[in-house]
């Protein structure tokens, strides 16, 4: 079963008219019907779904990261063929100095190991070493509205905070993001509610390319881990944290030693309620018990009665201790890998061999369907 090409009318200008959205459903509908029977899994590797994942090379990874990202990545290659990425192509869109961003896509390369996330059974590379990324990403802006562009959130949120430097990558930045995922024939994307948006235009775009060439990408879906999915700020637990906040007090940072985690607990904002709830009127509090209880397996219900009658000072403790034992081993495991660059260097060229594997499957289909005369070899 194939679509016929459709010939795009003035709807393509905004890629929202009534046709094109006809089209969009149409897919949609037998995407789940090829799923239903099966025909869907063509492109698994070693009988596994695909799921593809990246973090930018900049700033220090906090413990929002860790909880929310890396943790949970470490036990996802026993469903999944993962491919882990240190998008450093991204991270361009705002202005690096080069030294600096070379050395922490090696520092953050060398975390997602020390996190527990073992090589030989998931991809883990550089971006910037699998020239499809750039390739794709390219083809794909010619299948992509500016009007969809436009309604992106996050570009007008860093257009805000970099207003000296508004250029063309951060505008077609979630076109960059499609190729990423679409490069592997994703099956899922671990995301979060900030990212929806991203996944669902890589959706469309992917949508969008089938229904003229046939079936070419997998439409990705999202993968929302239940563990530690939303960290929140120290200093405002009404937003997330994160790497870029400007108070160093508000974010944990996954080498920061252990006094410094202490102490930072020590300022986290609460409430003058002094009692330790897990409630909505209560975000501080809150965030705590749920970085309590990631870090030691515990239930809001158990941590409230085991901090029954006690103040917060004495929570605080608690909260930052278990942070602490949490971070202990990653930390000596990044110092140990630090100290052996044979190895991290034999780990980034030969992944990076196993991403370009896989990547140019993907674009040389691409190519080939939209009219690029074929190599000669």
């Amino acid at each position: 079963m194939r679509f016929l090409p459709f010939v795009y009318g003035d709807d393509s200008l905004t890629g929202e008219g009534g046709s094109a959205i006809l089209v969009k459903e149409l897919y949609r509908a037998y995407a789940r019907f090829k799923i239903a029977y099966g025909e869907e899994r063509r492109n698994m590797i070693d009988g596994k779904k695909v799921l593809f994942s990246g973090m930018q090379a900049t700033g220090n990874l906090t413990l929002g990261n860790y909880l929310g990202a890396l943790k949970n990545w470490v036990t996802l290659c026993d469903e999944y063929q993962c491919f882990y990425s240190v998008v450093d192509l991204h991270s361009i869109t705002v202005r690096q100095d080069p030294a600096q961003l070379r050395r922490r896509a090696r520092n953050l390369l060398t975390l997602y190991i020390a996190a527990g996330i073992d090589p030989e059974k998931n991809c883990l590379y550089y971006q910037s070493h699998v020239s499809g990324h750039a390739e794709l990403s390219w083809i794909l802006n010619c299948f992509t509205y500016m009007g969809e562009l436009n309604r992106m959130t996050q570009f007008k949120d860093k257009a805000a905070k970099h207003a000296d430097n508004i250029n063309a990558g951060l505008f077609t930045y979630p076109v960059l993001m499609a190729a990423d995922i679409l490069l592997y024939q994703a099956d899922v994307v671990p995301v979060g509610k900030d990212q929806l948006q991203h996944l669902e235009i890589t959706r469309d775009i992917a949508q969008r390319f089938n229904a003229i060439y046939g079936d070419v990408f997998t439409i990705p879906e999202p993968y929302v881990g239940k563990t530690g999915a939303s960290i929140k700020s120290l200093q405002n637990p009404e937003k997330k944290m994160s790497k870029s906040d400007e108070n160093p007090n508000a974010s944990i940072y996954l080498m920061d030693d252990p006094d410094t985690i202490i102490r930072k607990f020590k300022r986290a904002v609460t409430d003058s309620e002094a009692c330790v709830r897990y409630s909505e009127e209560q975000p501080g509090i809150r965030n705590l018990i749920d970085i309590y209880c990631v870090c030691t397996g515990k239930t809001p219900e158990e941590t409230e009665r085991e901090f029954d009658g006690k103040g917060y000072g004495d929570f605080k403790m608690a909260v930052g201790e278990s942070v602490v034992g949490v971070l202990k081993p990653l930390q000596e495991r990044y110092e140990e890998l630090g100290k052996n660059k044979d190895y991290i260097d034999k780990v980034i060229k030969d992944n990076a061999e196993k991403a370009n594997y896989y990547a140019t499957k993907t674009l040389r289909k691409v190519q080939k369907k939209v009219g690029f005369p074929e190599r000669i070899r």
